[in-house]
C-alpha cells in the first residue's frame, strides 16, 4: 500500500474504535443512543455541528462551484460562514431548554411536542427522511470518488469501504459515537483544507500572480457576479445561495438534534465563538483553491475533483495522506449524523409513534440501528449504479430541508402564536414550494432561487394561518408556560419535569 492509503486505514481504525469505546454508553436506552446523554460540551457541540453541516460538499461540490463559476461562489461561502453561529445563536439555548422541558428526544419529536398533533410528526418524519437520504446518498459518492482516487480501488468497492466504516460506529455507539467522531473530524479536515490552501498558493505563486493569470483566463472570474458578469447576474439565485447554508442550517433535523443533546443550555454561547473560528479558517479554503484549480489543472475533466487532483498536485505524498483523511473526515462527518438521524426518525417519530407505542427503549435503539443498515444499503446500491453530482443532491436536499422546516423551528423557541395548523401549513407550503420551483426549471425563468421562494411561503403560511386560528386552535397552557420559562436565563423549575421519564428527569441543568 502507499502511503497515502495507510493514513486512511489507520484514520478508519481510528473512527471505528471511538463507536467501540462510545458502546456502553449509546446501549443506556433511547436516550444514551439517540442524545449521548444530554452530555456533550461546548467544543464538541460546535465542531460536531459544524462538520455535520460541511460534508463532502466543501471538498466536492465547493471546489467545482469555484472551478466553474470563479468568485461567484463565495456568495455559498457567506453563508456558510455565518450559519453556525446563527444557528446556536437563535436556537441552541432555547431548543435545548424547550425540549428537556417538553421532554424531546429527537428533533421532530420536539416538533410535535411544540405543536401537539400527531399530524406534525406525520408530515415532517417522511419530508426529513426523503431529504436526508438523498443528502446521505451524496456523501457516499463523494467518499467512494475520494477513496477510488487515492487507492486505485474500484469505485464499487472504495464505496463500500467507505460505507462500511461509517454504518459501523454509527450502528455501535449512536449520537456520543457520531458526536466523538465529528470532532474529530472536523480538526483533520481543518488541518488538511489548509494544507491544501497553502500548498496552492505557493505552487501558483502567490494570491497576487494567482488572481492575475485567473483574470488572464476570464477577467469575470475574479467578480462576484460570474463568469458572465455583472449583466447575467439573477440576484435571486444569489441571495437564495446566501439563505441555503445561512439559515437554512436552522431547518436541518440532524444539525438541529446538537443542540438537544448540550450538557446545558449555556453551552450554546461557548459553542457559537467554537463555531465563528473554524468557520473563518476553513469555509473560504476550498473555494479559494477550486478557482486557483483553474490555473494548475486547465483542462480537468471533472470539477468536482478539483480539491482532491489539486491536493495531489502540489503536496508530498505523506500530506497527501493526511489531506486524504481530512477530505474523508468532511463526508463521513456528515454521513453518520444523517444515518444517525434517520434512524432516529424511522424508530421514534414513525415506528413507535404510529406502530408500536409500546416499544422499549432498548428495542428502540436496536430499530433505529437497523433503519441505519437498511439505509446504508439502499444508498450504496443507488451510489454505485447511477450517482448523480454531489453540489446538485446536495443544494436540492438541504433547500427542500430549509424551506420545510426553518419557519417552525425558530417560530418554536420565539413566537409563543405559532399554533398547529400554522406549521402543518409552514412545512407543506414550503416543500411543495421548494420542489416545484427547482423541478419546473422556474430558477432559470424567474431568477429567483428555490431557497428564498420556499423560505417566503412556509414563513408567510405560519404566520398567516396561525394568526387566522388562534382561536379554534390555541397554543395549549403547558407549552406557553414551557416557552415563558425558556425566556428565562436559569435551570429549569423542578415542577416543570413532572411526568418525563427518569432519565430526562435527572438531566435538570444546574445553571442555563
Amino acid at each position: 500500500m502507499n502511503i497515502e492509503t495507510w493514513f486512511l486505514v489507520i484514520y478508519f481504525v481510528a473512527m471505528a474504535g471511538i463507536g467501540v469505546w462510545t458502546l456502553k454508553i449509546g446501549s443506556k436506552g433511547s436516550e444514551g443512543y439517540l442524545l449521548g446523554g444530554r452530555s456533550i460540551g461546548p467544543a464538541v457541540t460546535a465542531l460536531r455541528l459544524q462538520s455535520s453541516s460541511m460534508s463532502g460538499y466543501m471538498f466536492l461540490g465547493a471546489g467545482s462551484l469555484a472551478y466553474t463559476k470563479g468568485y461567484f461562489s463565495l456568495w455559498y461561502a457567506m453563508g456558510d460562514i455565518g450559519g453556525g453561529v446563527l444557528n446556536l445563536s437563535i436556537l441552541g439555548r432555547r431548543m435545548r431548554k424547550l425540549s428537556q422541558i417538553l421532554g424531546s428526544l429527537t428533533s421532530i419529536e420536539y416538533l410535535e411536542h411544540r405543536y401537539p398533533s400527531r399530524w406534525i410528526r406525520a408530515i415532517a418524519a417522511p419530508v426529513a427522511v426523503f431529504c436526508i437520504f438523498f443528502y446521505v446518498m451524496s456523501q457516499f459518492i463523494a467518499g467512494g470518488r475520494g477513496l477510488e482516487m487515492v487507492t486505485g480501488i474500484p469505485y464499487a468497492w472504495a464505496l463500500l469501504i467507505a460505507v462500511g466504516v461509517i454504518v459501523f460506529y454509527t450502528f455501535l455507539g449512536g449520537y456520543l459515537a457520531v458526536a466523538y467522531t465529528d470532532f474529530v473530524q472536523a480538526i483533520i479536515m481543518l488541518i488538511g483544507m489548509v494544507w491544501i490552501l497553502i500548498g496552492t498558493l505557493q505552487a501558483v505563486g502567490g494570491w497576487t500572480a494567482g488572481n492575475e493569470a485567473v483574470g488572464q483566463i476570464n477577467p469575470n472570474l475574479l467578480t462576484m457576479w460570474g463568469p458572465e458578469g455583472i449583466d447575467s447576474v439573477q440576484w435571486g439565485v444569489i441571495i437564495g445561495a446566501v439563505l441555503v447554508f445561512s439559515i437554512g442550517y436552522m431547518g436541518w433535523p440532524h444539525v438541529n438534534v446538537s443542540h438537544m443533546a448540550m450538557k446545558r443550555p449555556s453551552v450554546a454561547r461557548t459553542a457559537s465563538m467554537y463555531a465563528t473560528g473554524f468557520n473563518l479558517l476553513f469555509i473560504p479554503a476550498p473555494y479559494i483553491v477550486g478557482i486557483m484549480a483553474l490555473i494548475l489543472l486547465p483542462n480537468l475533466d471533472n470539477p468536482e475533483l478539483a480539491v482532491f487532483q489539486v491536493a495531489d498536485t502540489v503536496l508530498p505524498n505523506f500530506a497527501v495522506g493526511i489531506v486524504m483523511a481530512g477530505i474523508m473526515a468532511a463526508i463521513m462527518s456528515t454521513a453518520d449524523a444523517l444515518l444517525l438521524q434517520s434512524g432516529t426518525i424511522a424508530s421514534q417519530d414513525l415506528f413507535q409513534r404510529f406502530v408500536k407505542k409500546d416499544m422499549s427503549d432498548q428495542q428502540s435503539v436496536w430499530v433505529s440501528r437497523f433503519t441505519v443498515l437498511i439505509l446504508a444499503v439502499i444508498g450504496y446500491i443507488v451510489a454505485v449504479n447511477d450517482p448523480p453530482a454531489v453540489a446538485e443532491v446536495v443544494i436540492f436536499s438541504t433547500t427542500v430541508l430549509g424551506a420545510a422546516f426553518v419557519p417552525v423551528y425558530v417560530a418554536a423557541a420565539w413566537w409563543k402564536k405559532a399554533n398547529v395548523p400554522g406549521a402543518i401549513s409552514s412545512m407543506l407550503l414550503g416543500t411543495v414550494s421548494s420542489v416545484v420551483w427547482q423541478l419546473t426549471g422556474l430558477v432559470d425563468v424567474t431568477g429567483v432561487d428555490p431557497m428564498g421562494v420556499g423560505i417566503v411561503c412556509s414563513t408567510l403560511a405560519l404566520i398567516v394561518v396561525s394568526l387566522a386560528t388562534q382561536k379554534s386552535h390555541p397554543v395549549p397552557a403547558h407549552v406557553v408556560a414551557a416557552m415563558k420559562e425558556t425566556d428565562k436565563i436559569g435551570a429549569i423549575p423542578a415542577h416543570m419535569l413532572t411526568g418525563q421519564n427518569d432519565a430526562l428527569a435527572g438531566q435538570v441543568p444546574k445553571d442555563a
